[in-house]
């Protein structure tokens, strides 16, 4: 299958490419940038100039493929709203070049992402075998770049690791190969219309992850008041404080994906989280 992939070369996205070309698959990745064409190239996949914004790229990497798996998203949280409706404009474009294929169009959700999720829903109606991954808050592994290595740096600024009162408010969790192997089942198989979970973890309690940052830091792990988590987390403050355990034993079931690479605490006792 030749597979058009927005992202092709990010976090989730390299792992996913890779996957697909060892599953057999043509990878034709969207890259801006001559050092990602690069890298992309040697990874084995063809190049397709372009980027999120560039919507007759969108279309045409679309229409020129068996299947799409978009990843690419602008993760600016000072304009989230803005990131929001770019992502709709991009499904837009390539579900529109799509339409009465039966081709397969997998994409990921995100908060407040409603709009794009009913496209996609919609487009399952208009001869698309859409499928909408779910992904964790910890999406773990070499290279994170997300919340588990703020958290890291904000333990090493402050001198402690922190959680807030008890902690035992939960996290889903889930490792970047595990979740790039969903892509793929979701490719292969997804029906239309399918909402997946991409949890392995279902609910890691906060102050277990504090404790494995402690350990590997050697500084304290405190409890903090909700009052003073504003303080210590910023703009992690709220997401430390929530309790947002998430199973994915329906996706296991509707897809035979099972999660195997290590959990987070494990994998947050290796090396890769604190050699920098």
């Amino acid at each position: 299958m030749r597979v058009f992939v927005t992202g092709a070369t990010g976090y989730i996205g390299s792992a996913v490419t890779s996957e697909l070309i060892e599953r057999g698959h043509q990878v034709i990745g969207l890259v801006r940038s001559d050092s990602s064409a690069a890298k992309l190239k040697e990874s084995g996949a063809e190049v397709h100039r372009g980027d999120i914004n560039d919507l007759d790229s969108l279309r045409s990497g679309a229409a020129a493929a068996d299947g799409v798996i978009h990843l690419a998203f602008h993760h600016d949280f000072s304009n989230f709203a803005g990131a929001l409706t770019t992502d709709l404009h991009a499904v837009e474009a390539m579900g529109a070049a799509l339409e009465g294929s039966g081709k397969p169009f997998v994409i990921t959700t995100h908060v407040n992402g409603v709009a794009t999720e009913n496209m996609v829903l919609a487009l399952a109606g208009r001869g698309v075998r859409t499928s909408i991954v779910e992904l964790c808050p910890s999406v773990h592994g070499e290279g994170d770049t997300g919340f588990v290595p703020s958290l890291i740096n904000i333990a090493k600024i402050k001198g402690f690791s922190a959680y807030v009162g008890e902690g035992n408010n939960r996290w889903p969790a889930v490792h970047r190969l595990d979740a790039a192997h969903l892509y793929c089942l979701a490719l292969e198989k997804a029906p239309a219309g399918s909402r997946l979970d991409g949890v392995a973890d279902e609910g890691v309690p906060f102050c277990d992850i504090a404790s494995a940052i402690g350990e590997q830091l050697n500084v304290p792990v405190v409890s903090i008041s909700r009052e003073e988590a504003d303080a210590h987390f910023g703009f992690l403050s709220t997401l430390a404080s929530l309790d947002i355990p998430r199973s994915s034993i329906a996706t296991q079931e509707l897809m035979g994906w099972r999660p195997v690479q290590p959990a987070l605490i494990p994998d947050l006792k290796q090396s890769h989280y604190f050699n920098n």
